[in-house]
């Protein structure tokens, strides 16, 4: 089998809903990373480029008819190179990365660019057709976030919790304190605030220039959504967002953002042909279903398939990133793992609690910042995982080189 590496990746900064990013297309977006990421890697033959696999959760707008190849083509990449979109919700952009690793792992390619991106401020409202002329039944939603033209066998069966009620029920499953949601709350914006303020996320980030109506364009550099004068006491004072007598409030809670994020994958010989350094080898991947009413436990049997698979032991993982949907779902994960949830392996640099949770560019961005934290700690293996909704976990192991 063929080993796949990453060689590098980059991301936009975080845009807040109807923040920096809120005039930006999504197409656009993704072209720009992807632009940035051949300037940053002048060695690699964009025409080489065997795929371009991108993750998107919505697809119901902008980033609609395949955002890859529209990203590619916007990106001024051969029409020769392909491009596919992905969907795996929350795991989009970390199942898209992974998919090109197997590419490479199989012998369908030996360069491909891989990531995820998210206009969640963009996204459409959609309205279904009446079931027959002048009929009444049309619904409309906001494509945004959660269910939406929901099966009525599907309710009946499993049940169509929201994503903020899946993490209710494993407060209710773990008895998990509000106290301490708040304080892994806490805890993610303080590391993130010191993560940008010390130049780690400029490493990983490239700014976009916005355009204004009036006056030169605005570079975006910095992840917005980090709130650095965040409390405890502030945390305590914010209501339930999703349960009348619940504990999971929108400060414990991911929230609705925009962001872009690509990884450049090349096999050994795409390394050597193209003079590319690699920075991270993919060793194992897991993905699990598990009950929608509990689909934010799901990284848990996925990290352990994940970490059978590479024949490791979390004992011997050196950096853990878990994508932070909510405090309560993580702390689930981390106790369903036997881990302790001040462990200093896990998320060092903070959350998507703290920098916002662009649906299908997350993974992609998760993937990346644990790379670079390998290299930047000195240490060999990390884990990678995430929920995922209507009941998913993914998770892939890394190995720093």
């Amino acid at each position: 089998m063929n080993q796949a590496y990453i060689i590098d990746g980059i991301r936009t900064p975080i845009g807040n809903f109807g923040g920096s990013l809120s005039t930006v297309r999504p197409d656009d977006m993704a072209a720009h990373i992807i632009q940035e990421l051949l300037r940053r890697n002048p060695s690699a033959d964009p025409a080489a480029i065997a795929d371009v696999i991108l993750g998107c959760a919505n697809q119901a707008g902008e980033d609609n008819r395949n955002v890859a190849r529209m990203a590619l083509l916007l990106a001024g990449l051969p029409t020769s190179v392909p491009g596919e979109t992905v969907n795996r919700l929350c795991a989009s952009g970390l199942s898209a990365s992974i998919g090109a690793a197997r590419a490479i792992q199989s012998g369908d390619g030996d360069l491909f660019i891989s990531g995820g991106v998210e206009s969640m401020t963009r996204a459409p409202y959609v309205m279904s057709k009446p079931s027959k002329a002048f009929g009444t039944d049309s619904q409309m939603y906001d494509s945004s976030f959660g269910w939406r033209f929901i099966n009525p066998r599907l309710e009946e069966a499993y049940g169509t919790d929201a994503m903020g009620e899946t993490a209710e029920n494993l407060v209710d499953r773990y008895g998990i304190s509000r106290e301490d949601q708040d304080q892994f709350a806490y805890d993610s914006h303080l590391r993130a605030g010191r993560a940008r303020d010390s130049g780690r996320f400029a490493e990983e980030i490239v700014p976009l220039a916005i355009p204004q109506r009036k006056g030169e364009p605005v570079l975006f550099s910095e992840d917005e959504f980090i709130k650095s004068n965040t409390t405890l006491d502030g945390l305590a004072k914010l209501r339930p967002a999703f349960r009348k007598n619940g504990s999971v409030t929108a400060g414990n809670s991911s929230g609705l953002n925009d962001g872009a994020a690509a990884l450049l994958l090349a096999s050994e010989d795409g390394i050597k042909q193209h003079g590319l350094t690699p920075r991270a080898r993919i060793v194992a991947m897991g993905v699990a279903g598990v009950e929608p009413r509990y689909m934010g436990i799901g990284p848990v049997p996925a990290s352990q398939q994940a970490l059978k698979k590479a024949g490791l032991t979390l004992d011997q993982m050196d950096i853990i990133e878990f994508n932070e949907a909510f405090a309560a779902q993580t702390m689930a994960c981390v106790r369903g793992l036997g881990l302790e949830g001040n462990d200093p392996r896990i998320n060092p640099n903070g959350g998507a609690i703290a920098l916002g949770h662009p649906l299908g560019m997350s993974g992609a961005r998760i993937l990346n910042t644990a790379a670079l934290e390998l290299h930047k700690q000195n240490k060999r293996y990390a884990l990678i995982t995430m929920c995922v909704g209507v009941g998913q976990g993914y998770a892939a192991i890394i190995e720093k080189v």
